[in-house]
C-alpha cells in the first residue's frame, strides 16, 4: 500500500499551473528522486505531498497516522540567539538525550550536540536539520535540496547516510536534487518534472529516455518511451 497516492494533481499559483496531470505512488522502503529544471515544481510537489500546499485540482490520500520528516532547502535562524544543537533539536518537544545522540550520529554530526547553532558551517546546519526530521522515525522523509552548503565528498556521504536511514527506519525518501549523478546513484526510482511527470521508473530505465536527456541537455541515445505510469484511483482518495 502506498505510503500517499496522488492522483491528477494540478499545482499552480494566481490561476497559473505549475504542474498538472502528475500521478504519483510513493511506497515504503524506496528512496524517489525529484529532478527538473529550476522553476519545474519540485518544491511545491514536495510541498503539496505533505500538505503544506494545496493542489488546485486532484487528489491525495495518505496512509492513515502516517509521520513525516521534512528538511527544507533553507532555515533561518537569528544567529544572536545562543542556542546549542541540542536545545535545537528539542524544539517543540524534549526527547531524551540518548534519543537526540542518535539522530546526530544518523545524520552524520555525532559531535554536535554541544556546539552553538551560529558557529556551525552550512552543510553542519543541514545534517542537523536531518537529525531533527529523524528524530520522532518517520515513515516518509522529504528533502529538499539538503545537500546544499556540502562539497563533494560531502555530498557523497550525505546520500550514503540517507541510503543508511532508509534501512534503518524501513521508511520511505523523496530528495528534490540537482546533483544529477550521485543522486541517481543513490535513488531506487526517479521522477522527472517539466509542467507534468515527464518520465519515471529505475534510474537506469530514467537515464535511457529521450525526455531525461533532452530536460537536461545530455546527448541522446537511441532513447526508450517515457512512460508516466498507469495510476488505479485510490479508494481513499479524495478530491481537492
Amino acid at each position: 500500500m502506498a505510503l500517499i497516492a496522488a492522483r491528477n494533481l494540478t499545482i499552480g499559483f494566481a490561476g497559473q499551473p505549475l504542474l498538472e496531470q502528475v500521478n504519483l505512488d510513493i511506497r515504503r522502503g524506496e528512496i524517489l528522486a525529484l529532478l527538473g529544471p529550476n522553476g519545474s515544481g519540485k518544491t511545491s510537489l514536495l510541498r503539496t505531498l505533505i500538505g503544506a500546499l494545496p493542489p488546485s485540482s486532484g487528489c491525495i490520500s495518505r496512509q492513515s497516522g502516517l509521520v513525516t520528516g521534512y528538511v527544507p532547502q533553507r532555515l533561518h535562524i537569528d544567529e544572536t540567539l545562543p542556542m546549542t544543537v541540542n536545545r535545537f533539536l528539542q524544539l517543540p518537544n524534549r526527547h531524551p538525550r540518548e534519543k537526540l545522540q542518535q539522530a546526530l550520529d544518523q545524520a552524520g554530526a555525532p559531535a554536535l550536540g554541544a556546539r552553538q547553532l551560529s558557529t556551525l558551517s552550512g552543510g553542519q546546519f543541514q545534517r542537523v536539520l536531518l537529525a531533527r526530521a529523524i528524530l520522532e522515525k518517520p515513515d516518509l522523509l522529504l528533502l529538499d535540496e539538503a545537500s546544499q552548503g556540502l562539497d563533494y565528498a560531502g555530498i557523497r556521504q550525505f546520500y550514503r547516510q540517507l541510503e543508511q536511514i532508509q534501512q534503518a527506519l524501513d521508511c520511505a525518501i523523496v530528495i528534490v536534487s540537482h546533483d544529477l549523478n550521485l543522486v541517481m546513484q543513490s535513488a531506487t526510482r526517479v521522477a522527472c518534472l517539466s509542467g507534468t511527470i515527464v518520465c519515471q521508473g529505475s534510474p537506469d530505465t530514467v537515464a535511457g529516455m529521450a525526455e531525461y536527456q533532452s530536460l537536461f541537455g545530455l546527448d541522446s541515445p537511441s532513447g526508450h518511451p517515457a512512460t508516466a505510469g498507469v495510476y488505479p484511483i485510490h479508494p481513499n482518495c479524495r478530491e481537492a
